[in-house]
Order: structure tokens, then C-alpha cells, then sequence
């Protein structure tokens, strides 16, 4: 296989990382690889629809002043993911702002944003964010273009069904079954198989080979959404002579209760587990079921020590993707909390894998000339590679 051949395969690789990214990111609900911001108030770093590639918090370790991350705002915008960047550190967490905003977003009604809210951080080079121009301008471009069409689609044939993320899969696939019809009519009289196809193996792409790079892919999208949304949250409270309306202000000895927020931007349901970290602790219920981009609550009562003081109290969120059964998760969280993690991600990665096999002969994805009367047809090309 010469250069131009492997620079070639290795573009259309890249693309498809990037389109499954951007969908994974989509369906979890939180930056895949890739993100971007809508609004202007990260200006001048990033303008409205520019891009960023986005490190999973879990990977880009502490945050400190001065990055720029994407967190699970509460109230900010009706709360969602948000972009901005962190200016202070204090014992209830992070003060962000936007760099176009003259204050900042704690200022407002948002709280704090707490480790547990940080989803991801926009990568920095030299103490500067790596920007992708008018990225999300062409994603929300495309997604406009997709909305309409299949909103027209919808009211042709008169079925809902054809809307969202499932009637773009029932489309593509009829489009695709289409195709494969038209490029059957049009090259039927070619008189028997393509004889042009090149029988050199070194031709060709293994399948396998794709089948583990889509199915790691996959194995590390599930990861994200598990991990990064989880982990260990921290209450600060006050141990007081005196009551107070503020619900970490406790009178010595006594308790507290405040909500705790389980929300899922993902389309997937999941399975959430909230437990006690530490003393003076306790959670009710432990385990929610989050419809998906649904959300639950949870109540965390906090108890204060005999002693004035203030003290640090923890709880610990531990969340999986509902295809396993509950009781199965439960178990296995008890062991030890990354145990489901594995489990999910072997099942997902080994069920996309098994799949592609019986779809795909396993041995190579082979380049025809672009002369074959059988490849005047992109989707023909595409159904016939994964029906052969």
C-alpha cells in the first residue's frame, strides 16, 4: 500500500472519529473529544460557534485558575452544560466567568461549581485554548438542515416516529436501502461480479481492525459518561451555637437535609449509587434510576459535630449505564465501583464487535478502482461493504 493510499485511509479514519464524537457527545449528553461554545461570552478567546477539543476531566486531573472547562451549570442560562473559565478557587469551590463577562457567573444565581460538575477541560497549549474555527457553526448548520428535512419528511408520510435522533437512523437506512436498489437496476446487465476488484490483499483495510478501532471508541464514549459525571462531592459545613437558615449552618449535634442533584443530559438511562464518603453522612434513597435526560434527587442529611468547628463532609456518586440489570450493578459497585465499568464497556465493545462480524467477512476492506461500473454509487458502496 503506497503513501497516498495510507494518508487517504487514514483521513477517512480521522473522520469518522470526528462524526462518531460529535454523535457520542450528543447521545451522553456531555463533550466527546470535541465541543464548541454558542454564545459570545467567552469572547475574544473563542467566538460564537468556534470549536475546542474537549479532555475529559477524568484524564485532565485538577482544575486550576485560569482553565477553561465545561461544567454542569445549576442555574446559570436554566442550567446545562456551560464553557467558561475558572478565576478563583475558594472552600465551596470554583468561581467561573466568561472572558466577555464583566462578573462572574457566582455573582448570579449560580453556586460554586463543585469537581463533580466539571465534565471537561478545553485543551491549552502554552496557556492558550486550541480553537477550532466555526465548527459548531457547521454542526449546527448541518443539524438545521437535518431537522428541517426531517421535519418535512415527517409531514409527508405523516409519522413522528421519523423525528429526533431514531428517524435519522430510520432514514438513513431507507436511503441506503434505496440507493442499493437504484445501483442494482442501473448496473444489473454488468453480467456477474465486479472482475475489475483487485485481488492484492495489501489493497485493503483490515475489517477487524476497524471493528476494534469503532468498538474502542465506543468502549471509551461509555466510559466518559460513567466516570465523569461521578465521583466525590463535598459538603462544607459549620458546627454553630445559634440555628441557621442556611442549611450548612448546623447547631452542634444536630441535622441537616439538602437535595443533591442526579442529572443525565444523555439520551441512555442510568443507573446512579449516592453513598456516604464520611462520618456524619447519610443518603436516602442510595440508588436512582435517571430516565434519560431526566434527573434525580437525592437527600443528603448532614450532621454536626459536638463541637464548633467547620468541618468537610462527603458523598460519593457512582454511575452506570442501564444495559445491565440493576441487581447485577449493585453487586458488582459493592465489590468494587470501576467492576461494573468493565463489565458495561466488554459488553457494548464485544457486542458491536460481534456484530460487525456477522455483517463483515472479517478479512479486508478492499479498493476498487474508480472505473468499476458498481462504485458510480457512494451508498451501493457502503451497503455493499457491510453486506459482504
Amino acid at each position: 500500500m503506497d503513501v497516498r493510499r495510507l494518508l487517504t485511509i487514514a483521513s477517512e479514519l480521522l473522520l469518522i472519529a470526528f462524526v462518531v464524537s460529535l454523535v457520542a457527545g450528543q447521545v451522553l449528553g456531555q463533550p466527546i473529544l470535541l465541543s464548541y461554545v454558542e454564545t459570545g461570552s467567552m469572547e475574544p478567546t473563542m467566538e460564537p460557534g468556534d470549536g475546542f477539543i474537549a479532555v475529559p476531566s477524568a484524564i485532565a486531573g485538577e482544575p486550576e485558575r485560569g482553565d477553561v472547562v465545561t461544567f454542569e451549570a445549576e442555574e446559570l442560562n436554566g442550567g446545562g452544560l456551560t464553557t467558561h473559565r475558572i478565576v478563583e478557587e475558594t472552600d465551596r469551590g470554583y468561581v467561573t466567568r466568561g472572558d466577555a463577562n464583566p462578573f462572574t457567573d457566582q455573582d448570579g444565581d449560580e453556586p460554586p461549581v463543585k469537581d463533580a460538575q466539571i465534565v471537561a477541560h478545553a485543551l491549552q497549549i502554552g496557556g492558550a485554548v486550541v480553537v477550532i474555527p466555526e465548527l459548531g457553526t457547521a454542526i449546527m448548520g448541518i443539524q438545521s438542515l437535518l431537522s428541517g428535512a426531517q421535519r418535512w419528511v415527517a409531514a409527508t408520510v405523516g409519522s413522528r416516529s421519523l423525528l429526533g435522533t431514531q428517524g435519522i437512523a430510520y432514514i438513513v437506512l431507507a436511503l441506503s436501502a434505496l440507493g442499493y436498489v437504484v445501483d442494482l437496476l442501473r448496473g444489473g446487465d454488468s453480467g456477474g461480479p465486479d472482475r475489475t476488484r483487485s485481488t492484492d490483499r495489501d489493497q485493503g483495510v483490515s475489517t477487524r481492525l476497524i471493528l476494534v478501532a469503532l468498538a474502542g471508541m465506543v468502549v471509551v464514549s461509555a466510559t466518559a459518561a460513567m466516570v465523569v459525571p461521578a465521583g466525590t462531592q463535598q459538603f462544607g459545613i459549620v458546627s454553630a451555637e445559634f440555628d441557621s437558615e442556611n442549611p450548612t449552618v448546623i447547631r452542634q449535634g444536630e441535622s441537616a437535609t439538602i437535595e443533591y442533584r442526579v442529572p443525565n443530559a444523555g439520551l441512555v438511562p442510568v443507573h446512579s449509587y449516592v453513598r456516604p464518603a464520611s462520618d456524619g453522612v447519610a443518603t436516602s434513597p442510595e440508588h436512582v434510576f435517571v430516565e434519560g435526560r431526566g434527573e434525580a434527587r437525592v437527600s443528603i442529611t448532614l450532621t454536626a459535630p459536638a463541637e464548633t468547628g467547620y468541618y468537610r463532609r462527603y458523598v460519593a456518586e457512582h454511575r452506570y449505564l442501564a444495559v445491565l440489570p440493576e441487581p447485577v450493578i449493585r453487586d458488582l459497585s459493592l465489590v468494587h465501583p470501576w467492576l461494573p465499568i468493565v463489565a458495561i464497556d466488554g459488553l457494548l465493545g464485544g457486542t458491536l464487535y460481534g456484530l460487525g462480524l456477522l455483517l463483515i467477512d472479517g478479512g479486508r476492506t478492499r479498493i476498487r478502482s474508480r472505473d468499476s461500473r458498481h462504485d458510480r454509487s457512494v451508498t451501493a458502496r457502503v451497503w455493499r461493504s457491510l453486506t459482504r
